[in-house]
């Protein structure tokens, strides 16, 4: 496995090597959610880049960039074991300058749920994927369903950027008590992570009610946030895959998504259906 933290050096070995790239971005503080991205992409690439960057155009200010979990060297080893042939690891200054050129989120699906609470912060998602895009040049980049919101604005600049690249979503990887993976669970306490339960518990609620054939959205959201009482809530959202408002679940179609807030720990979670 090679660690190449130099764009041109790495922009070199890609281009030498000729083999179809599949290209997993991160900030690090790898769990089991990253790993099936990597297996994913295994299964379907013939050279596995991963990159380890924590990028500082996505955090507010307040929010929790200086606190971030950083564990480099343990992330080295997780990809080493996982059969990643590069691990991209850039400092700031290899990937920002200080006339920075960025990009802006698109103005309605760019500045709801997420994006109404945290304005600017999709504009340093998109630019940051875009460089590492412009970097690696990957046949195929994987993320996680988790960030729903962000994975259909990705797929959006792609697709209006005409980038070659194809993007690939995979499914979010759970505890066996339902709580999604993510690399932000470790700040919680014993009894906050008990009641972030409450999370998944709605989702799953939720599906339950679906299967019985109730599709207002209106009914589901209500049954939905009783469940998450008392937990402070973001947003509790019924949305189609191109993230408009729809009053009722349309089966293929649909994405309900939650944002919560457990102790000072803000957690995101869904489902697609």
């Amino acid at each position: 496995m090679k660690i190449i933290s130099d764009v041109n050096e790495l922009k070199t070995y890609l281009k030498k090597e000729k083999k179809i790239i599949g290209f997993v971005p991160t900030m690090g503080a790898l769990h089991d959610g990253h790993l099936s991205l990597i297996k994913k992409a295994k299964n379907e690439c013939e050279l596995i880049v991963v990159s380890i960057f924590v990028n500082p155009t996505q955090f507010l200010v307040g929010e929790d960039l200086d606190k971030y979990p950083s564990r480099d060297e343990a992330d080295k080893k997780i990809c080493k074991l996982a059969g990643v042939d590069v691990v991209f690891l850039p400092q700031k200054e290899d990937i920002y300058g200080s006339d920075e050129v960025s990009l802006k989120a698109p103005n309605v699906r760019g500045f709801v749920l997420e994006g109404a609470t945290r304005p600017g912060h999709f504009d340093g998602v998109l630019t940051v994927v875009n460089k590492l895009f412009n970097i690696v040049n990957p046949d195929y980049a994987y993320f996680g369903k988790k960030d729903a919101q962000q994975l259909n604005l990705i797929s959006l600049m792609v697709k209006q950027l005409f980038i070659d690249v194809k993007i690939v979503a995979v499914d979010t990887v759970r505890e066996s008590d339902g709580l999604a993976l993510s690399s932000r669970n470790i700040y919680l306490s014993k009894e906050q992570r008990k009641g972030a339960l409450k999370i998944s518990s709605s989702l799953y609620e939720a599906s339950k009610m679906v299967q019985k054939k109730i599709y207002t959205s209106k009914e589901i959201k209500k049954a939905m946030s009783e469940i998450l009482k008392p937990l402070e809530v973001g947003y509790v959202e019924i949305l189609s895959r191109d993230f408009e408002v729809i009053d009722t679940i349309e089966i293929g179609n649909t994405v309900i998504l939650v944002e919560t807030l457990v102790g000072s720990t803000r957690l995101l979670d869904n489902i697609w259906l």
